[in-house]
């Protein structure tokens, strides 16, 4: 008779602090990562493994990957929001979904006139809100209106503080 091979669990990471030694590999994997592909795949995984500290900061970082805009500049973070608010909608809808309508008026208006508009509008948004849904205040236009305000009239900006203000959000973690 053939003897049975043994099975070996291989061991558990260590536990340092919260985040397991094997996530922190990770973790400083995605800081390197300039692959959407390799980032998207590992949302992806660690979603199904209900690890959200990887998932989230993978998301982060394929967001941040735009290759049109220099980072810290308005263009940037508002095509950081629009791919982050993109990204989320084709994830729980399991099909590709664009912001057709907000693409267009960028292409009509540009960025900055785009958030204007938002920001002056008496209501908010169908996006703002679904952005504070998801946990998301740091991508509503009002958040990149108030981190930019060279480009914006006082009006503007102080309408975008109201609507954050009144939605709960706190103003000073949106930086």
């Amino acid at each position: 008779m053939a003897s049975k091979k043994s099975y070996k669990q291989p061991p558990k990471p260590e536990k340092t602090g919260k985040i397991e030694t094997t996530d922190t590999k990770i973790l400083a994997f995605v800081g390197r990562c300039d692959n959407a592909g390799e980032l998207e795949s590992l949302i992806k995984n660690a979603t199904k493994l209900g690890n959200t500290t990887v998932a989230e900061a993978a998301f982060r970082k394929r967001i941040s990957l735009i290759a049109d805009a220099s980072p810290g500049t308005v263009e940037h973070d508002f095509w950081q929001t629009v791919h982050a608010f993109e990204y989320a909608l084709t994830a729980e809808r399991g099909k590709n979904t664009r912001l057709s309508r907000t693409r267009l008026k960028v292409a009509k208006v540009g960025v900055v006139q785009t958030l204007r508009d938002w920001d002056a509008g008496s209501q908010e948004t169908e996006g703002f809100r679904m952005l504070l849904e998801r946990g998301m205040p740091e991508f509503t236009g009002e958040a990149i209106t108030l981190r930019h305000p060279e480009h914006f009239e006082a009006q503007t900006l102080e309408a975008a503080r109201e609507r954050l203000t009144v939605a709960g959000v706190d103003l000073n973690g949106l930086r």
